[in-house]
């Protein structure tokens, strides 16, 4: 049996205990378990472990009594074969409980499988489940885990009616991304995340919140004003604005008030100031935006009149100069001029319709003219990558940092056939402001670093940290690939699920690639894999949308074909994509695989005639040689075949996908020494 206690892969945090009287044998496996098949998904250590009675022809019986004879129960019993029968060899099984048959079929138990069976009604009184072989049954039950609830009654009392609505309004408003359903206060046991309760009187009061670190933006609405018994309330550190509102004085049995880490701006009320000045209430605020009277405000009010006139002034300058920029540019255009002024600017909201013409950016990074980029590129001396609107070079900085130059095609580039490509440009012009603008404002490690750009008559060019070695399409087709370990494809695979959930994710509003595949994907010299190349990003124009309709936009045989015949995007576009990149790294193939006989097929329907066999030697890299964990490998596998699934909504989020892919490492890390392929068991996946 597994040892008590809960488990980290358990997605319903059940704690389970070891059940092994003396008439019973205990069994384990180390091979894999498919939980995924049932919606009950017990943790691997529960699954893989089970017991069998010791005399072959004696029942399993598992009993107790309940010391209410009323109480009632249900039980859910798992079930998965670790043993590879033979043709004269089978294991069927009836179930029994309290002398009622589980099915009216003998069960037979699937082979690496779990599977679930549940009773349809309850029972009372003294129990006994039984599990009996049947006449023909060569080999004895076995038994994975057993689930046991008794019904609770809900007849006691509800949250106050009013309160439920104001919890409801706050929640609704500011869309709080917590486990917030049913009563806030009911069952006494489990109230709603960050709520404390009152039961002394009919109706259960609210007597606590904490929403600190929930994400909330935007003023205190009334609502909060609604939960009366309220004796401490903690909102600190959100993005809450405008004035500190003085309805938060009436609730009378406030104690403890904290407003600390947010953007809020005027007067703290005198009301609020009072019952902190008499020791009423514990006030935390954050001095930097608030006053404590109103000779306070009146005083920031004027220190603020010469900087904002200022500030007009300059912003009426900068717009003059950059309209006198635009003209003098679209008169010289093809003239060997110096880059015209770039005006700094706020914050900018994404966008990806932009038209071509001037650049403004921050100045936050550096601006390299064309004369400068020749330089610290040798002339252009090296080219290390090619791609639809560009040329990259390899360069090096003052300091020796070395470099990697993107140069975007001329705005007057030659098509082949001698003619000017305007559209050519003006798509290029225009993802080289989306990919600049998206660089300068997002940051995480594994997303490829912005050094700076270049903007001038004479070329456009994006300046990135040097990835020593190159993209991922490249070292998987390269001899180098030979030494691309299980674990080291593994690490990989993480860095680059982890740059797409912070884009999805951890930016605000979310941002989606579009165009996801290993030639994106950079890798520096220790092998750590960077995002890149964000010229067709999209960003959600608001959170709450799940779907844009736009162009489509990425690389053949990365497509998301949902996204392609429907031109809704959202994340799970991105997600399949990344479902295609884990199929590459996990059988060495391009994403578009030649066949022998010459035909052009997705990697994905390559790997479906072995994964429909359970030949799992036959879909991963042959350069491998066996040498993985088969937990491992079967569970990357699976993975991959979850982010490719033809329905978006079917398909896992990209916080999803980086946990499985870290269960995936830890299971090749735990692995024996000894590295081998024997025992790769035959096994098929959905």
């Amino acid at each position: 049996m597994a040892p008590p206690g809960r488990y980290q892969n358990d997605v319903y945090d059940r704690i389970w205990s070891p059940y092994a009287p003396l008439s019973w044998s205990s069994i384990k496996t180390t091979g894999y378990i498919d939980v995924f098949q049932s919606g009950y998904m017990p943790p691997d250590k529960v699954i893989k472990t089970a017991a069998s009675p010791k005399s072959e022809d004696e029942p399993m019986e598992l009993s107790w009594t309940s010391d209410d004879t009323n109480a009632t129960f249900y039980a859910y019993l798992y079930f998965a074969e670790f043993e590879t029968l033979e043709t004269n060899e089978s294991r069927k099984m009836e179930i029994w409980w309290n002398g009622s048959p589980f099915s009216e079929d003998p069960f037979i138990s699937p082979f690496e499988y779990s599977t679930t069976l549940s009773t349809s009604r309850s029972f009372t009184g003294d129990h006994l489940i039984s599990l009996q072989k049947t006449a023909d049954s060569t080999l004895p039950p076995i038994l994975n885990a057993i689930e046991i609830f008794t019904a609770q009654s809900l007849d006691e009392f509800s949250t106050a009616i009013e309160e439920v609505q104001a919890m409801e309004t706050i929640r609704s408003t500011y869309k709080v991304k917590k486990v917030w359903s049913g009563d806030p206060c009911a069952p006494r046991l489990y109230p709603w995340e960050g709520i404390g309760c009152s039961y002394n009187n009919n109706n259960h009061r609210i007597k606590s919140l904490n929403l600190s670190s929930s994400g909330l933006q935007g003023p205190i609405v009334m609502a909060f004003r609604n939960l009366s018994l309220l004796e401490s309330l903690d909102l600190s550190n959100n993005d809450l604005r405008h004035n500190v509102p003085e309805f938060l004085a009436d609730l009378k049995h406030l104690k403890s008030l904290n407003l600390k880490g947010n953007n809020f701006t005027g007067v703290i009320p005198k009301s609020l100031m009072k019952k902190f000045q008499e020791g009423l209430l514990a006030l935390r605020v954050d001095d930097k935006n608030l006053c404590t009277s109103s000779s306070c405000q009146e005083k920031k009010k004027n220190n603020m009149v010469v900087p904002i006139a200022v500030a007009t002034s300059v912003i009426v300058l900068l717009v003059v100069l950059v309209i006198i920029w635009i003209t003098l540019r679209q008169r010289k255009r093809g003239a060997d001029a110096g880059p015209g002024p770039i005006p700094p600017s706020g914050k900018r909201r994404f966008r990806d319709n932009a038209g071509p013409g001037p650049f403004l950016l921050p100045s936050g990074k550096r601006r390299f003219t064309y004369d400068e980029v020749s330089s610290i590129t040798n002339n252009f001396n090296k080219v290390i990558g090619k791609g639809g609107f560009g040329i990259v070079y390899l360069g090096s900085l003052e300091d020796g940092t070395k470099i990697a130059v993107k140069m975007i095609k001329d705005s007057l580039s030659t098509m082949p056939n001698g003619t000017s490509s305007s559209s050519s440009s003006t798509r290029a012009s225009k993802e080289f402001q989306v990919e600049a603008e998206l660089l300068l404002t997002v940051h995480h490690r594994n997303l490829a670093s912005f050094v700076g750009y270049c903007d001038d008559e004479r070329s456009t060019a994006l300046i990135y940290e040097y990835m020593a070695n190159g993209n991922l399409q490249e070292y998987l087709s390269s001899e180098k690939a030979e030494d691309l370990s299980w674990e080291k494809r593994l690490h990989i695979a993480i860095d680059a699920a982890q740059g797409l959930e912070y884009l999805h994710q951890g930016c605000r509003p979310p941002i989606i690639h579009r165009d996801v595949k290993t030639a994106n994907i950079l890798l520096n010299d220790n092998l750590e894999a960077k995002i890149a190349d964000f010229g067709v990003s999209k960003v959600f124009p608001d959170d709450d949308l799940t779907h844009v309709e736009t162009a489509v936009m990425g690389t053949p045989g990365y497509i998301d074909p949902e996204y392609y015949r429907t031109f809704m995007l959202n994340e799970k576009s991105d997600v399949y994509s990344f479902g295609i990149v884990l199929l590459e790294l996990i059988t060495g193939q391009r994403a578009i695989v030649r066949t022998k006989e010459g035909e052009k097929i997705s990697v994905i329907h390559f790997v479906e005639p072995f994964l429909e066999t359970g030949e799992l030697d036959g879909v991963v890299d042959p350069l491998l040689h066996g040498d993985y964990s088969l937990d491992s490998a079967w569970k990357f596998v699976e993975v991959a075949m979850s982010c490719v699934r033809e329905r978006g909504f079917k398909r896992p989020a990209m916080n999803q996908v980086v946990s499985e892919l870290q269960q995936c490492l830890a299971a090749e890390l735990a692995r024996e020494p000894e590295r081998s392929s024997e025992g790769n068991g035959d096994r098929e996946v959905d």
